[in-house]
């Protein structure tokens, strides 16, 4: 399978996407710029017509079916921005589509794709992962004979997705020495990828995987298009068991590195990009961003561009997203903490090993009879995490019975 996407495809795509897709701003960010040394430019795709990037290779590849493909219908399997992409593609072509999504995609995802679809569109809820849709989403495209719609592993949403790079190179007159850009199952990385290393091959382009979904990375290491056995959800754009066979093989001409970054970390960028910029993302939406602390040194006095391909963020997930943060920055921690069953344990606890200005965010406890000591879960989270040696310290010489659980994951996902 030997495919690479030439410039007039592009080119091609790009006048298909006109009046569908916005040409999104590349935007100088100042916070990132004075923090890294650098120009840091972003790609906003968070302001695209369905909030993702994903609306560039859904339509370019639907609009290129036949009139007997697009009166059958297309089949789609999507938990998120892909399924909206289609969506809102088979709105404006006035064609039917069928999107299977798993039982766990949050009910407002579901109301957006309806929303994009109108009455275009069937959702039929299968299986409680993204899988188990996507084979059920296989399985019902061959037997009614539609054509199935790959959320990344097709020349024609490749090249929709490369689209991008047109609007960056016509939006700076800089040369760009760096393009960050988040990498799931690699066809946003293979297209916009493909387009540089044409216009620009002097870009070094950086592809960003979560560090628990690194499909990519283990397929590069091995040579061949390689399925983990088990990816972390929480980046839930870019967390993919196995790329596509094209995007692994272009992605292997045009990466000149791939890096993975910590989910804490990511969650640490979703706030500051709020916080500080009122910007809102989606976890995979701030990947490229996060991976800037790991190439501080590289970029310095540099322009950087980083893709923010996403602002899909389901809002009840801003409390975990704080929690990882907190997590990741060393400012919360939990013990498992043997109190004496005495009056008082709690308090002389509190008195003697916190420091001033730490707080107890989480105390559950069980008081055990005919025992001298009863276990509680704890959390504390420091004013500075640099404080937590200071308090282990303490807790040393209060002679507290603990256990100290961030680090051990299965004990943490049961108890926390």
């Amino acid at each position: 399978m030997s495919y690479f996407p030439a410039l007039k495809d592009i080119s091609r795509a790009r006048l298909t996407l006109n009046g569908v897709v916005i040409s999104t701003p590349l935007m100088p960010n100042l916070n990132l710029s004075e923090r890294f040394g650098a120009n840091v430019l972003l790609k906003r795709e968070d302001l695209q017509t369905v909030r993702s990037y994903k609306i560039r290779g859904a339509f370019n590849k639907i609009k290129s079916l036949s009139e007997e493909q697009m009166k059958n219908g297309i089949v789609c399997a999507s938990a998120g921005n892909h399924a909206q992409g289609v969506a809102l593609s088979c709105q404006k072509l006035g064609i039917k589509g069928t999107i299977f999504m798993p039982t766990t995609t949050p009910k407002q995802k579901i109301e957006q794709v309806k929303m994009f679809g109108k009455e275009y569109i069937d959702i039929v809820i299968a299986g409680d992962t993204f899988d188990c849709a996507n084979k059920a989403a296989v399985r019902f495209c061959e037997e009614s004979q539609q054509t199935f719609i790959h959320p990344f592993d097709d020349p024609k949403i490749i090249e929709g997705q490369a689209t991008m790079g047109i609007e960056i190179m016509q939006d700076t007159p800089q040369k760009i020495d760096y393009l960050f850009i988040p990498v799931g199952g690699g066809g946003l990385a293979a297209g916009l990828g493909s387009y540089f290393k044409q216009i620009s091959p002097d870009t070094k382009i950086i592809g960003v995987e979560p560090l628990g979904a690194q499909s990519m990375r283990a397929s590069f290491d091995k040579g061949e298009v390689t399925e983990l056995e088990y990816v972390d959800k929480f980046i839930d754009g870019a967390a993919v068991k196995r790329v596509g066979k094209y995007t692994f093989d272009i992605c292997r001409k045009v990466l000149d590195d791939i890096i993975a970054v910590p989910e804490g970390a990511v969650c640490t960028t979703i706030l500051e990009l709020y916080n500080q910029n009122a910007i809102v993302v989606e976890p995979a939406g701030a990947l490229s961003i996060s991976a800037l602390s790991f190439y501080a040194d590289k970029i310095k006095g540099k322009t950087v561009v980083c893709i923010v391909s996403g602002s899909n963020n389901d809002i009840t997930r801003t409390e975990e997203i704080r929690e990882r943060s907190l997590l990741y920055e060393g400012y919360k921690h939990y013990f498992v903490i043997r109190f004496p069953q005495r009056s008082g344990a709690l308090l002389s606890f509190v008195q003697n090993v916190l420091g001033p200005k730490d707080d107890i965010t989480h105390f559950s406890y069980s008081k055990k009879t005919n025992r001298e000591q009863g276990p509680a879960v704890v959390g504390i989270e420091l004013a500075d995490s640099g404080d937590f040696q200071s308090l282990i310290q303490r807790m040393d010489k209060n002679e507290i019975v603990y256990e100290y659980i961030n680090d051990k994951q299965d004990l943490f996902g049961f108890l926390i």
